[in-house]
């Protein structure tokens, strides 16, 4: 093998062309021509005035990394999830990056006196012409310097007058370079290097190194120095996975020069090349957003928000140019937890199934988790944002009624107020000034408080609420909190008809998890420049904070919040929402829409929220579908989400180092009673103890006596509870407050219509 590559090239036959028997006297006369060109060009380097070279201004790669790097690793391209490039990938790299053998393995390919000559080569063009006539060589007779001359200021026309102005740009440049020649020849030879195009869309050694070798520029060895260096003439045409004969080719040539210039031995040469071209990667796009790690998770729906949002910030195209460096908030083995929940429990295989969608964000509003979908080739609609992932909202259905409840808080009254619990209500003038007829989550009592109505989620109860607290007052609580989405102050937004986002959702819930705190839900954490200077912190709607430290807003008084927390871990621990136990402390709330045409369970720990949404998709002009025969059951919030919610959250929370174990919660109800007459004003007895008789035979009905256990309470959407299901009652120790219950929580009717047209839950 060292005999081959130290054994000249065979002649071609060139007996059957006429010039070939004059080649000499043509060879001598193009020296001289050489010479005087040559010549001139150094006159003309002295004597005219030619502008000043600036240096291009290269595009370059922006890299997109993920949370695992928070705090001590830099964002570079090998720990990158994505890429964004436009039609040049490219990452600049310094002279100390580039391995000392790759440089040789260039110089030796494209301009072995690059170190001594001024910029234009006399000999090096007269040699470079006598191996073409000789051997019909590849190497041209350009210096390094003049390539990169050509490449950066000059048009690529083949013309006498632009070969001079190159010759002449080329001394120019190198005698302006620097003071000391070596530092204007590496700074020369660097910029070279990051300027010229490698194949498969990498420009410049760094991004070449990544695109053949999967590698940083600074891990190439010998053999991989010798094929990049191969392919700087063509390097279409020597991809070793298209043309391997003429990758090897070129790899040996290389080998060769660097022998016979004396950078390698003859063992190392030989070693090298022998090396196998199968290390050379395939071919991936190098445009958007490249190769997405974590893909097979779903981790390109967030990736692709993330772009949108640089697209926001930088709107003229920066984002695929200026190698920023984007910090995202991504946790990967949460989002692998989220699509795995979801996969798991819904295979996307079974087109008879429903998909689910996960929104998980920390306690400082950071989205570390964004289950937008299962396959994002298919589907670029992203079903964790609603109407800004390419989507519809959802209505949220009674994961809608915290909001409510925190509004009527905040309003100054108790969460001990009572309500009529009938199985069905109706109130005048509530729907478009029409009957509002509401049904679900009535009490043999015939009342209910808010904390036992939000436990067994009564639509009945929290749509007289509604009424009280005033629907344009909850919209503005819902959007305080953290719903972004526009919704329509109706009555029924409290049963869920609005639409909204699971990341809305998602958001506002984890206010009330920091006690009324509101966190705009991030995505990037910080952009920086290729050198590290930040120029952005923590964007929200294309708005950057100048602080390194998150800062939020107290827009719910954190008594207040603790309370709603409060009626919400009863959710979990005892009403619609048991599924969602975990080992734990955990809050939250069930939505069901009418006909299960959507199913949420969302809620929190206290370092974690997650929304979890459930339903068909749909598309522009498909049938709506629904849930009410799905595995033969009706799919509520407390079922299937409740029980996704608890498989991702126990994933996600045994990953913390530091679990914290207490809700922010409070059972330290203050603020006016409204109804509490409605607590004295039943006529049904106590139920007898156990072996007793009642005092009155023909009394059918009565109240139970307190338990430790309560029976299951039913789902959202579920028909009225059981005969005697369990309440919360104000304390008889202090006589509250009252208000006069509005005119549309009189006495219900005695006969419950068979069906209802709003949602239920």
């Amino acid at each position: 093998m060292l005999d081959l590559l130290l054994t000249p090239r065979p002649p071609r036959n060139r007996h059957r062309n006429p010039l070939w028997r004059i080649r000499r006297p043509l060879l001598l006369l193009f020296l001289a021509g050489c010479g005087a060109l040559a010549s001139a060009v150094m006159v003309l380097s002295t004597t005219i005035q030619l502008p000043e070279l600036e240096a291009p201004d290269l595009n370059e790669t922006t890299f997109i990394c993920t949370s695992e790097i928070r705090g001590s690793g830099e964002c570079t391209r090998d720990v990158a999830t994505a890429t964004l490039a436009s039609v040049e990938d490219r990452e600049v790299v310094t002279y100390d990056q580039i391995p000392p053998v790759f440089i040789n393995a260039v110089i030796a390919a494209e301009d072995k006196d690059f170190f001594d000559h001024e910029g234009v080569d006399p000999y090096g063009i007269a040699r470079a012409l006598y191996q073409d006539i000789r051997y019909g060589g590849t190497q041209g007779g350009s210096t390094i310097t003049q390539q990169y001359v050509k490449n950066s200021f000059l048009t690529p026309e083949r013309t006498i007058t632009r070969k001079v102005r190159e010759a002449t740009l080329a001394i120019k440049l190198e005698r302006e370079a620097a003071d000391d020649k070596r530092a204007g020849k590496e700074k020369i030879l660097t910029d070279y290097l990051n300027l010229i195009y490698f194949g498969r869309g990498a420009y410049g050694i760094g991004a070449a190194s990544q695109a053949y070798f999967g590698k940083n520029v600074e891990e190439l060895s010998l053999a991989d120095s010798a094929y990049l260096a191969g392919l700087i003439r063509a390097p279409e045409s020597a991809d070793a996975r298209d043309n391997p004969e003429e990758a090897k080719r070129r790899r040996s040539t290389v080998l060769r020069r660097m022998l016979e210039d004396g950078y390698i031995t003859g063992l190392e040469a030989e070693r090298a090349d022998r090396r196998t071209l199968n290390t050379i990667i395939p071919a991936v796009s190098r445009v958007g957003l490249g190769e997405v790690t974590g893909s097979e998770f779903g981790s390109e729906y967030f990736v692709e928000a993330v772009r949108q949002q640089l697209a926001e910030i930088y709107p003229e195209g920066a984002i695929y140019t200026e190698g920023l460096r984007v910090y995202t908030t991504l946790d990967h083995d949460l989002q692998r937890h989220a699509y795995q929940t979801v996969v798991n429990e819904l295979p996307p295989d079974d087109p008879d199934n429903p998909t689910a969608s996960i929104v998980a964000i920390d306690s400082a509003g950071r989205v570390v988790a964004m289950m937008g979908g299962t396959d994002f080739a298919a589907s670029q609609v992203n079903l964790a944002l609603g109407r800004d992932g390419g989507g519809s909202g959802r209505q949220p259905g009674s994961s809608f009624k915290p909001f409510a409840l925190a509004e009527s808080l905040e309003q100054g009254f108790s969460a001990l107020s009572l309500y009529s619990a009938p199985s069905v209500i109706e109130i005048e003038g509530a729907n478009n000034g029409g009957v509002w007829r509401v049904r679900g989550g009535g009490s043999n009592k015939g009342y209910r408080d808010l904390v036992d109505g939000m436990r067994v989620s009564s639509n009945v109860v929290y749509a007289q609420l509604m009424i009280d607290t005033r629907p344009d007052q909850v919209v503005q609580m819902a959007n305080k909190l953290g719903v972004s989405a526009e919704l329509p102050a109706v009555p029924a937004l409290v049963l869920g008809s609005g639409e909204v986002s699971v990341q809305d959702m998602a958001s506002a819930y984890s206010t009330l998890e920091r006690e009324g705190m509101a966190m705009a839900p991030v995505l990037i954490e910080r952009i920086e420049t290729a050198d590290g200077r930040v120029l952005c912190y923590y964007p929200v709607d294309g708005v950057c904070q100048e602080d390194s430290e998150r800062s939020g807003e107290q827009v719910l008084d954190a008594q207040i919040a603790r309370q709603v927390n409060h009626t919400l871990s009863q959710v979990v621990n005892e009403g619609t929402g048991r599924n969602a136990q975990i080992a734990r402390a955990a809050a939250g709330k069930t939505g069901t829409t009418q006909d299960a045409r959507d199913a949420w369970f969302v809620g929190f720990t206290c370092d974690l929220t997650a929304a979890v949404w459930m339903g068909y998709p749909g598309a522009p002009g498909e049938e709506p579908r629904f849930m009410n025969d799905f595995r033969g059951i009706e799919v509520h919030g407390g079922d299937f989400p409740a029980e996704m919610w608890a498989e991702f959250m126990t994933r996600a929370t045994a990953d913390l180092e530091t679990p914290c174990d207490e809700l922010p919660t409070s059972d330290d109800f203050g603020g006016r009673v409204r109804n509490s007459e409605l607590s004295i004003s039943t006529t049904i007895p106590p139920c007898p103890a156990p072996g007793e008789e009642a005092v009155d035979p023909a009394v059918v009905e009565c109240i139970p006596a307190p338990v430790d256990s309560q029976p299951e309470p039913p789902d959202d959407g579920a028909q009225p509870p059981a005969e005697g299901e369990g309440t919360t009652v104000p304390p008889t120790t202090q006589p509250p407050e009252t208000t006069v219950a509005p005119t549309t929580t009189a006495a219900p009717p005695t006969t419950a219509p068979p069906s209802s047209d709003e949602p239920d839950g």
